[in-house]
């Protein structure tokens, strides 16, 4: 029998087909934005690479995925959301997100000069990055639609779990497909790009399969009722003032820090990932990728997990504590660890992935409980915006670290000062993230009513 007889909004096993068909522009989003994850070190040596980048050049081009974002774009997007429906808006940028990793892909493998292949690639991937941003609100808008009242933030834990394991795939395929090369030989733009062309293949299919989840979102409103643009009583209706009172929320102030300050500790360090545990723990490039790797493949299993663990118990806010407090003692231990011993990075990096897979599966099943269902394509949008904040910041100012305090290459003590120096910067960060995350459990133990920490019905 069809998994589609019943109506879709009661049938489960159609609900579970459809988050299918989401986490896969997903998985593709996660995998481009992390191909040259693991191939960070070639930066350092730009007289090596064909394509003529050096540390820099790559925080730059690293940036350019928040720069549309915070200037507006995901703010205004969010509100269409709202305005126009995630079929219409999603789609657009889904679309947009492939368009921007051709334009990328094209880039580096064209043979421009490297100011121009930048500048070309830094275009893409403003695209892209705007792109991915709202095909990710849209698709957490659309898990919350399908899941409401069901077990949503499994739901959501198995969207970041899969999604992170496109990370995973790139950190472990890319130094596979772009093997190491003996000191002084040259690495050719058909080899760079290898992990572009792989990653564009998987995010045309995963268009395709939103193409799929649209049709199966359009069948749900007409037997439900419902529509996705998220209609009300006309005096309920969005307004951009509504922008104004999810900012004047303190709750989700607090929520948007968190996020921004959390996030940078994670997915700004795995883009320097390898260059930092390189020269701190004396590991080859292969156990460097391998520890890098383990961050997205520790969510995978744990988020869901935990997912599980916050509907059933609930006790979201001291979720969000817990994980961020393992994020920073993660990078105190990365930074502050006898150098040249690779257990602690093995047991920071454990940390790191446990942290990674807590916070979020907590934090992002709070905002429906915080924000009124018409604006939260606009909140999710909001909580973007603040995150892609230091998104573009922080790998700007990093990739000038390893540039300016590596002036010869293969400089050990050049290299780990670098890497200390960098490592500040996220320590800095996961203090300002535990403390807001123990704002927030405050908050919520003062004001009961708001449901933060209650288990799901």
């Amino acid at each position: 029998m069809s998994i589609l007889n019943k109506t879709l909004k009661d049938n489960r096993w159609a609900c579970w087909l459809a988050l299918a068909c989401l986490v896969v522009p997903m998985f593709a989003s996660y995998f481009f934005d992390d191909m040259f994850s693991s191939l960070s070190e070639l930066f350092k040596n730009p007289e090596t690479l064909e394509l003529g980048w050096d540390m820099a050049d790559y925080g730059f081009y690293a940036s350019g995925y928040s720069f549309l974002c915070i200037w507006g774009g995901l703010i205004v997007c969010g509100a269409l959301l709202d305005k126009f429906g995630v079929r219409l808006v999603g789609s657009i940028f889904v679309g947009m997100m492939t368009a921007g990793a051709a334009l990328v892909t094209f880039a580096i493998s064209a043979g421009f000069e490297p100011s121009t292949s930048l500048t070309i690639a830094y275009a893409g991937c403003m695209l892209f990055g705007l792109g991915s941003e709202i095909a990710g609100v849209s698709v957490t808008r659309s898990i919350a639609k399908w899941f409401k009242g069901r077990n949503m933030a499994l739901a959501m834990g198995l969207q970041l779990a899969i999604a992170r394991f496109g990370t995973a795939t790139a950190i472990l395929v890319a130094p596979m497909i772009v093997r190491q090369k003996a000191a002084g030989e040259i690495y050719t733009l058909a080899e760079t790009n290898r992990p572009a062309l792989i990653g564009l293949a998987v995010l045309a299919v995963g268009t395709l399969l939103w193409a799929v989840f649209v049709t199966m979102d359009k069948r749900f409103d007409r037997e439900a009722g419902t529509t996705d643009k998220v209609e009300t009583a006309e005096e309920d209706k969005f307004r951009f003032s509504d922008i104004w009172k999810v900012l004047g929320n303190p709750r989700f102030l607090m929520i948007a820090i968190l996020c921004v300050t959390f996030y940078c500790c994670v997915i700004r360090f795995k883009k320097f990932g390898v260059s930092i545990l390189l020269p701190l723990f004396g590991v080859d490039l292969d156990i460097a990728t391998v520890l890098l790797a383990m961050i997205p493949f520790f969510t995978i299993l744990f988020t869901p997990l935990f997912g599980a663990l916050v509907d059933k118990v609930g006790k979201a806010t001291t979720w969000m504590v817990t994980g961020a407090g393992l994020v920073l003692a993660s990078h105190l231990i990365i930074t502050f660890a006898p150098h040249g011993v690779p257990a602690y990075a093995y047991a920071a990096i454990a940390m790191l992935g446990i942290g990674y897979s807590l916070v979020p599966s907590a934090m992002w099943p709070s905002v429906p409980k915080i924000i009124p269902e018409k604006n939260l394509g606009t909140a999710y949008s909001l909580i973007y915006w603040v995150q892609n904040m230091g998104m573009w910041a922080v790998p700007i100012y990093i990739g000038h670290i390893f540039t300016s305090e590596i002036t010869e290459a293969g400089n050990k003590v050049q290299e780990t000062a670098a890497a200390i120096h960098a490592e500040y910067i996220f320590i800095l960060l996961g203090i300002v993230a535990i403390c807001v995350a123990i704002m927030l459990l405050i908050s919520s133990r003062r004001h009961p009513e708001l449901g933060l920490d209650k288990a799901a019905r």
